[in-house]
């Protein structure tokens, strides 16, 4: 692989990650990150490097490609670049589940900070499986690959998961509903899929309906209207695994 620094430039757009295949990773500690994931990724091993003069010693196992301060600014999507970019080939998406593993899906998750935040929860406890619906924010957002802090490398991601198909796919579905048992209540705990809604709009509740889903909620003293939708999953990952 080398992808001229004009179309690497042009990845910050999910057209364009679509049409090349390739995606950016942008930073130190997320390069480490990719470096440790690609020992056992094969498709992660086709990666290169963009670097200004500050990281052309740095030892890695990916091509380096040398660039100005100029080219670095136009490349990274913060306000004051490291010198270090990775452009990664996108995933495939991941079909085959392993044994005990929990699936965790998000309809329509707009915010690319939520999305990374939860990435992150699923990959520090492991074991879970994020379907994203038709109409998410696109896992490979520049903003999503930085807030998930490497988790994107580790966590198995489906993409343009329908609604229609968990009701097929998953033989016992949980949610989370003001109205419902307590998340401590030991049946939390035995759910093939757990279903989160959009921030604003949740999930139709007609929806929820067909494929009978089972509503938890989160207790609280009532102060605000409902919680961050990547506190909540967090929250109830912790839960599935205390």
């Amino acid at each position: 692989m080398h992808l001229k620094i004009d179309d690497a430039k042009k990845l910050h757009q999910k057209k364009y990650r679509t049409e090349f295949g390739y995606f950016l990773v942008e930073g130190e500690h997320l390069i480490l990150e990719l470096e440790k994931a690609a020992e056992t990724n094969a498709a992660l091993q086709d990666c290169e490097l963009f670097v200004t003069e500050n990281y052309q010693h740095f030892a890695s196992r990916f091509k380096k490609n040398l660039v100005s301060e100029k080219n670095m600014a136009q490349l990274s999507d913060t306000k004051t670049p490291q010198g270090i970019i990775a452009v990664a080939p996108l995933l495939p998406s991941a079909k085959t589940s392993n044994q005990n593993e929990r699936a965790i899906y998000l309809h329509e998750v707009q915010d690319p900070g939520n999305l990374g935040t939860i990435l992150r929860s699923l990959a520090w406890f492991g074991n879970f499986r994020c379907l994203l619906s038709p109409g998410s924010v696109d896992p490979y957002n520049p903003k999503v690959v930085r807030s998930s802090m490497g988790a994107i490398f580790h966590v198995p991601t489906e993409l343009d998961v329908t609604l229609e198909s968990i009701a097929s796919r998953f033989q016992s579905i949980a949610t989370l509903d003001m109205n419902g048992k307590s998340l401590g209540d030991n049946s939390f705990k035995h759910f093939d899929c757990y279903v989160f809604g959009n921030e604003a709009r949740g999930i139709p509740r007609e929806d929820l309906q067909t494929m009978n889903a089972q509503p938890f909620t989160i207790s609280g003293c009532g102060a605000i209207e409902s919680l961050n939708l990547a506190s909540a999953v967090n929250m109830c990952v912790y839960e599935l695994m205390r």
